[in-house]
Order: C-alpha cells, then structure tokens, then sequence
C-alpha cells in the first residue's frame, strides 16, 4: 500500500458512502493559467505579437504558462492560498487532501492538478464553496462523480463500484493485443523458455509503455499487482521473454474487463494483512531469517496502518475497534510481543521495534491467519490457477 493520489480518492468515497454524502466533480479550465509567478521568468516575444518598436525585448511574466517547470507549483500555490481564505486547512496525511471544519459539518476537497472532488456533510457549504470558485477561476461542474483520473465510478443501489474497463480496452488496443485469446491466469509457476527468448526485446519504448500502463491499472486491479510488478524489475534491458509474460498478463486483462473494486456501507474497520516475499521486491536490507524478513515486513504494514489512521481523524472518522494486523507467522508475532527475543533480534534496528510499543499500547491487535488464507499470498508469489482465483475471489 502507498500513499498515492487515486488512494486517497479511494479512501474519500467510504465516508461519502457510509453518511451519503453527496460527491461533486469539478474541472478548471486552464489550471496551469491561474498560477501566479513567485521567481522572475522572461520569455521571448510571441509570433504575431511582435512590438516593432522594440523587436529584440523580452517579456516579464507574471503569470505561469503550460511548459514551465514552475507552473504545478505556482498553479498548486494559488489554489492552496484561495482555499486558505475559504476556512480549509491541509491534511498532514495527503498534501492534495483539504478539509474544512466546523461543530456540525465537515467539508472535503481533494485535488489532483486540475481534477477535484468535493464532497460533505452539508450541501449548501458545498454551493456556496462552487459558487465562491467561479468567481475565481475558470471552471466545469461535472456533477457527481462519475469518472476520475481514469477510474469509472458507477452508482448502484448499495455502493460504488470502480473499474478501468475503457483504460484497460485502449492499452490492448494500443499493445496490439484487442484480438488476443483471454486466459484464465497470467503467472507459470515454471515457466518455460526456448533459446530466443534470452535475445533482446528490440522495442523498449513499447515495452516500459505497456507496463507502465498495467501499473496504473492495478489501481482497482489489484490481482494484477505481482506480474506488473517482475515485469517493472526488467523494464531497463527487457528480453523477448519477459515482453511474452507481459502478453500473458494482457490477455488475462482481455477475459477481466469487467473486473474492478466493489465500495459497500460497513463499519469502520482496519485490516491489513502482512507477508514477506523477496521475489516481490528489491531487497533493501539483509535478513539473517525468515522470521526476521517477515518482521520487517509486518513493521512496515504498521507504519501504513498508522498512515492510515492519521488520514481518517483528519476525516473526523473514528474507528469502531483497535486495527487488526493478520499475519501468518507465530514467530513474527512472538518477536513483536515479547521483548524476551531480543538475544536474537537485537541487530535489528531500533526503529523496527516501534511495533512492540503499539502492541504493548493496544493500538494494533495481532492475529494469527493460516497460509492458506493469507491474501497477501496473491501479491508475493506465483501461485496455480485455483489458488489464484481463490485469494482474488477473496479481495
């Protein structure tokens, strides 16, 4: 899990959902237009707008132009200045996550460029917030959220439910793959090669496209996350190998179209659920064990449930009951709740043990889970097609 922006859009959605609060799409026009210049910028007089007086002057800009490194954050900046003004403060989890506050209601704005979404617990805050935005900037309402950043959100009787169907439908037909002949899984669990797959992929910008692409998708694919990922680690010098497992993971994107993310009212609950593979990853550390590869793992779960945590009182959200971190070793859960292991983990660094303080603090709940059931299972390793149709079953 990292913090990225169509995250934090994810994690909008389940307060709207469960208080039915309204969520409002809006789009400025020009956003890179509106940003005030902080440094000095000159640039050459435009074609057509030449002053014959003084054809060899520059201009002094005030205000930034789409191209100029400096226009995200001068953009960025007003908006964060205009908004000020409006009563809303910055969440310290999310950058882009606004939040207004008062007794009786709480308003939300999550931008991301010129992309935002807006919702609360009042309606008329909401207007009158829009109406104050137009007398600003330049700006389409979209009316409820519907599509955001790639990401279709449909409307149904319980929920919402999120897919990528038209972007995943545009990488096959840019990948060539639209004819392609689905399949039912995407990863060998012994893969075979005959003597050309070792020569070089000889299309490198097709390669990093694609993948690069199938990244993105795993925003409401989730399943697809492990394949995308050993296709990323050879994405520098790909072989005609590596570009022939990415065919497999398109033509199982071709049978899953209509896959996505389901959003349905529940009680505020945090599981997370943590596993250790090092296939999965570049490895940054060394681990003299298993328990021990495992327990850095479990220590960054933590970390990202604290993250999250942070992000819901920011949301006024307070959670029905003490996060619930599953993992499927004893061991692990031994180290991170008795001290008496210290003989064999003191080489471990200091700021690994933070865990046992939340243990000891009864912030995070440990429970054990069998191997069978653990659905990180899907994100670190290869599996067979039944298994892998389990645990994505189980997501």
């Amino acid at each position: 899990m990292k913090e990225n922006k169509t995250w934090s859009s994810h994690i909008l959605l389940c307060p709207a959902l469960q208080f039915h609060w309204p969520i409002r799409q809006l789009d400025i026009s020009n956003a890179f237009l509106h940003g005030v210049l902080e440094e000095e910028v000159y640039m050459a007089q435009p074609q057509g707008f030449i002053n014959s007086q003084f054809p060899h002057h520059v201009c002094k800009l005030k205000k930034a132009l789409y191209g100029l490194k400096q226009a995200p954050r001068a953009w960025y900046s007003t908006f964060f200045s205009f908004l000020i003004s409006q009563g809303f403060h910055n969440s310290h989890s999310n950058s882009l996550l606004f939040i207004k506050k008062s007794q009786s209601c709480i308003t939300v704005l999550l931008i991301y460029v010129d992309d935002i979404l807006l919702t609360g617990s009042d309606s008329s805050i909401i207007a009158n917030l829009v109406h104050n935005m137009h007398e600003v900037f330049s700006m389409k309402e979209l009316g409820p959220v519907s599509y955001f950043l790639g990401v279709f959100v449909q409307h149904h009787a319980s929920g919402f439910f999120l897919s990528q169907h038209k972007y995943a439908s545009d990488l096959l037909v840019k990948a060539g793959m639209v004819n392609c002949k689905p399949c039912v899984t995407y990863v060998a669990l012994k893969p075979s090669f005959s003597p050309g797959d070792t020569l070089s992929f000889t299309q490198l910008e097709l390669y990093r496209s694609v993948v690069g692409a199938l990244l993105y998708l795993t925003i409401t694919r989730p399943d697809l996350s492990f394949a995308v990922n050993q296709a990323c680690q050879h994405i520098h010098s790909p072989t005609v190998a590596h570009f022939a497992v990415v065919k497999k993971i398109l033509k199982y994107v071709k049978g899953t179209l209509a896959h996505g993310l389901t959003f349905n009212p529940g009680p505020f609950t945090l599981h997370a659920y943590t596993d250790s593979n090092w296939s999965a990853k570049k490895q940054p550390t060394v681990s003299r064990s298993s328990t021990e590869a495992e327990y850095r793992s479990m220590v960054n779960t933590a970390a990202e449930l604290c993250w999250l945590q942070q992000l819901l009182a920011d949301l006024s959200i307070s959670l029905s009951s003490v996060p619930l971190l599953w993992c499927d070793n004893i061991s692990t859960m031994s180290l991170a709740s008795n001290p008496i292991f210290h003989s064999r983990s003191k080489h471990i660094e200091i700021d690994c043990h933070f865990i046992r303080e939340r243990v000891a603090f009864m912030k995070i709940d440990l429970r054990y889970i069998p191997t069978t059931d653990q659905l990180t299972g899907l994100f670190t390793k290869a599996l067979t097609s039944s298994r892998f149709h389990y645990l994505t079953n189980k997501l």
